[in-house]
C-alpha cells in the first residue's frame, strides 16, 4: 500500500496562483498511478487530473475540461512526490483537493482509486 499526504491547499483570489503537494510513501513511479480529485461545497468528489506511467520515469497527464490550460500535474521521483500548478484560480474551484494512487501504471478520468489523502483545502475568493 501507500500513504499519500497532500499540503499547500489555502486562500488566494481569484486569478491567483497555488501548487498543491501529495508526498507518497512508497515509490510510486511505475507501480501506482496518482490522480487529484477534489469535492466542491455540497457536491460530489470529482477527477481533476490523473498521471500514468510510460516508459522509465516518464509520464503523461489527463485533466478535465474545466481546468485544461490552468491546471498542470508534474512528478518529482526523487521526492516521490506529486505536485498539482493551479493558475488562473476561479472561485469555483474551490474544494477540498485529495490526492489519490492506484495499482498499476494507468489512470484515466473514470479510473477508481485505491488509496486517498486526507485532503487538503482550496479557497478562492471573488
Amino acid at each position: 500500500q501507500v500513504q499519500l499526504v497532500e499540503s499547500g491547499g489555502g486562500l488566494v483570489q481569484a486569478g491567483g496562483s497555488l501548487r498543491l503537494s501529495c508526498a507518497a510513501s512508497a515509490r510510486t513511479l511505475g507501480a501506482y498511478a496518482m490522480g487529484w480529485f477534489r469535492q466542491p461545497p455540497g457536491k460530489e468528489r470529482d477527477i481533476v487530473a490523473t498521471i500514468s506511467w510510460g516508459g522509465g520515469s516518464t509520464y503523461y497527464a489527463d485533466y478535465v475540461d474545466s481546468v485544461k490550460g490552468r491546471f498542470t500535474v508534474s512528478f518529482d521521483n526523487a521526492k516521490n512526490t506529486l505536485y498539482l500548478q493551479m493558475n488562473s484560480l476561479k472561485p469555483e474551484d474551490t474544494a477540498v483537493y485529495y490526492c489519490a494512487a492506484k495499482r498499476g501504471m494507468i489512470a484515466t478520468l473514470r479510473s477508481p482509486m485505491d488509496y486517498w489523502g486526507q485532503g487538503t483545502q482550496v479557497t478562492v475568493s471573488s
